[in-house]
């Protein structure tokens, strides 16, 4: 769980706390001027290219100007990228948290901050995608994530909004996924609801486990762990669903 404002204002120093209420100005500033972002960018409804390796793009984080540095972008994307520097790492998925809420970016934008990002700043856009209201539009990020073997970034793509957003097909991939890179499942959301009564799951960890000893390889406990709760039944409908 992200930390709130009112946790960090107890956490921050001085100087810290007056650069988060610069940095809030700001995203709120651009949230009232949503045409401050990135003009005529389609939505393609796809990831930035460079995306899918866990590492920014050619040419961005690799002492490029940050995002909003020169660029057209709105100044708090300045601001998300320096928040570990000013803010400390310990509070920065925190602090790019709420400046995410605050300025409410479209989804290209999103995109294409997550895109620019370090691995930091990408988990923190993943942590935050469940409070920004966008629908299934930013599902192609989580999409994204789960294709990397960067463990931060995968157990951030299997939180709330993956469990909303994710189909069937893509949310059981998402569970090998965690097991694969040996992610705990108690990072993933929502797990016992909609591990219950899926058959599929279970024959998809079944050959998993079979694979693994077959290559001698020890099957994750986890994996007994999410097999049990496949077993429990489905929860019967009720006359009111």
């Amino acid at each position: 769980m992200l930390t709130t404002r009112e946790e960090l204002d107890g956490r921050l120093p001085g100087a810290a706390r007056a650069w988060l209420d610069e940095a809030l100005a700001e995203a709120a500033h651009a949230a009232d001027r949503p045409d401050t972002g990135t003009p005529d960018r389609p939505d393609t409804g796809n990831p930035p290219s460079g995306t899918g390796t866990g590492n920014p793009p050619s040419g961005t984080g690799t002492g490029n100007p940050p995002s909003g540095t020169g660029t057209g972008n709105p100044p708090w994307e300045t601001r998300f990228a320096s928040a570990g520097r000013h803010c400390g790492p310990e509070h920065a998925d925190a602090v790019r948290a709420l400046l995410l809420i605050e300025a409410r970016p479209a989804a290209p934008d999103l995109a294409r901050l997550y895109a620019q990002g370090t691995a930091a700043e990408r988990r923190a856009v993943l942590l935050t995608l469940h409070r920004l209201d966008l629908g299934s539009a930013a599902l192609t990020l989580v999409e994204d994530a789960l294709r990397t073997n960067d463990t931060r970034l995968v157990a951030a793509a299997v939180g709330p909004y993956a469990a909303a957003h994710l189909d069937a097909h893509g949310w059981r991939h998402a569970i090998l996924k965690c097991l694969f890179t040996e992610v705990p499942v108690e990072a993933v959301a929502a797990l016992a609801d909609r591990a219950r009564g899926d058959t599929e799951l279970a024959r998809m960890l079944h050959d998993f486990a079979a694979e693994r000893t077959a290559a001698g390889r020890p099957v994750p406990a986890d994996l007994r762990t999410v097999l049990a709760l496949t077993a429990t039944p489905a929860a019967a409908p009720t006359e009111e669903s």
